[in-house]
């Protein structure tokens, strides 16, 4: 095939060059190529259709351009929302793990104090007041019978309140995170889907372009687009102009014709019916051809030379075989625009698939930030604030369990020191009935010497002494008599121990030991040597574990 220039070239004007005589074609010749030149303007549709592909073009990129702006402004966006949104994911997972650490570990701080307490009642449950403790006729009590459990109660109600509150709380804060959790996952499937539709997009933009930038679809769009719409501007011009080439052969065909004897009437036949397309009007970057064929048809014709009408003849001669070259490369031209064309739309196409995946995350997110994530974020606040004043109420019952405990645990304490004391007070008493015992034998001891003294001065002296001159000289030796009291109460009984016996109540017949009137006598119980044994190791054993 002949380049374009050349061919244009061959067929515009005639060479300047002589040539040599030759015979003049006949009538029908030039007929047929008048035929041949009028079959060739038909070209003319796919220079029209290299308008509109140009036209369509540069209308794609601007689309593209536009699409592709919006997109990267969505893209940027996208990036720091999602960042956001994760982020927020995690902060609000921090706080419920947060919250399930310090809530288990309050549960078992709790537990831990509670099963020690139960251990403890448990203990004033096994252990029983021993009966010497207690009247007669009562029936057998365990030192739990002294304890008052509702303070216990109570305390069991408000932390299981304090607990259900907290467990509600936290349900309710995993059902918010679970729905979050969907959304993220929903999320995830429109980036997947985003990033296959990216993808394929790249994918399909490579195959239609010799650019590399397969991972920024949308930025090798741009980039190859503008080449690609010069490229189709410039081969809309070069077919242009080739057509302007064969309508300048047909012009030449028709006037060789109308020029040649016989030929106006096969001329004027030949392209009376010219088709509408190519008498139609001009576009952009289309000659007015309707209006070059118009006025070449009705134009007179001009007188011509021999030479000039053999050297007319001569340039149709040789410009009548390119023609068909000239056509086929018109041809070739729009298939190469046709190519080119789909190329763009698969680009343009590739950014409206990118921006429609880009704007269905983008709204999936709108809706989550405008509707969903408020409440999420106000369920964790929710939370924060239950745990925070239900945690004050568990720390308060951790204190006051181990208070109770504290009191319960000294309550058994204090019965075996109780235990112990009883021990001890038998301890003394037994020691003062061995003083008392003891001091009475050498009271006795005395009164029997002094009794058997007096009882010898009486038989020595007794016959020599006037009975007026002592009246107690015939009287007997005293006797010292021992009087219980009750101690009565511990404070200030030290002091007033000194003033609790009379003058009076010292002496008494036979040294007795006397209790005061009607005074009940201070009772100890005497307690068996295992349970003093007892409660003395079970002292130890508390020290030790204390220790």
């Amino acid at each position: 095939m002949a380049s374009s220039q050349s061919s244009s070239a061959s067929i515009a004007a005639p060479g300047p060059e002589s040539v040599e005589p030759k015979a003049m074609p006949q009538l029908d010749t030039l007929i047929s190529h008048l035929l041949a030149a009028k079959r060739s303007l038909s070209s003319i549709s796919h220079v029209w259709r290299a308008n509109e592909i140009v036209t369509a073009a540069r209308s794609a990129l601007e689309d593209s351009v536009v699409v592709s702006s919006r997109t990267g402004f969505l893209r940027r966006g996208l990036d720091n929302q999602l960042r956001l949104l994760f982020n927020v994911r995690s902060e609000i997972e921090e706080i419920s793990y947060r919250g399930r650490e310090e809530f288990s570990e309050a549960l078992t701080s709790l537990d831990a104090a509670d099963a020690r307490l139960r251990s403890t009642l448990d203990l004033l449950r096994e252990t029983i007041v021993h009966a010497s403790f207690r009247p007669t006729e009562e029936q057998t009590k365990s030192l739990h019978d002294f304890v008052d459990e509702r303070g216990v109660e109570e305390l069991h109600a408000a932390l299981k309140s304090s607990i259900d509150r907290t467990n509600t709380a936290r349900a309710d804060l995993d059902t918010s995170n679970r729905e979050f959790d969907d959304e993220l996952h929903a999320i995830r499937k429109a980036l997947r889907h985003y990033r296959s539709t990216t993808k394929m997009a790249s994918s399909r933009a490579s195959a239609s372009s010799s650019s590399s930038c397969a991972s920024e679809p949308d930025l090798q769009a741009l980039s190859t687009m503008p080449s690609m719409l010069r490229s189709l501007e410039m081969q809309a011009q070069e077919m242009a102009g080739l057509l302007s080439s064969l309508v300048r052969h047909f012009d030449l065909c028709v006037t060789a014709v109308k020029q040649t004897e016989g030929g106006g009437a096969a001329a004027h036949s030949i392209t009376g019916d010219m088709p509408a397309e190519v008498g139609g009007t001009s576009s952009e970057g289309l000659p007015n051809i309707g209006e070059e064929i118009n006025a070449n048809l009705n134009a007179p014709l001009d007188p011509m030379t021999d030479q000039e009408y053999e050297e007319m003849v001569q340039v149709l001669l040789n410009d009548a075989p390119e023609a068909e070259d000239v056509v086929i490369e018109i041809h070739d031209r729009i298939n190469e625009m046709e190519s080119i064309f789909e190329q763009m739309g698969v680009q343009r196409d590739s950014l409206l698939s990118i921006s429609d995946a880009t704007l269905q995350v983008h709204r999936h997110l709108s809706t989550i930030a405008s509707t969903r994530l408020p409440q999420y974020i106000s369920q964790a606040h929710n939370f924060i604030q239950v745990w925070s004043e239900e945690n004050d109420r568990f720390n308060s019952g951790l204190t006051e369990l181990s208070d109770l405990h504290s009191l319960y645990d000294g309550f058994l304490n204090a019965y075996d020191n109780l235990i112990l004391e009883v021990a001890r007070r038998n301890h003394v008493r037994h020691r003062v009935e061995k003083v008392l015992r003891d001091t009475r034998n050498k009271l006795n001891h005395l009164y029997e010497e002094d009794v058997a003294a007096r009882q010898i001065f009486r038989v020595e002296q007794g016959d020599f002494l006037p009975s007026d001159i002592w009246p107690g000289v015939g009287q007997a030796p005293m006797h010292v008599e021992f009087l219980r009291l009750p101690g009565g109460n511990l404070e200030g009984a030290l002091p007033e121990a000194q003033d609790q016996v009379p003058a009076e109540a010292a002496a008494g017949p036979e040294g007795k030991i006397a209790h005061a009137g009607s005074e009940e006598e201070e009772i100890v119980p005497d307690l068996p040597k295992e349970v003093v044994e007892h409660a003395y190791a079970r002292l130890k054993a508390r020290t030790r574990e204390f220790v």
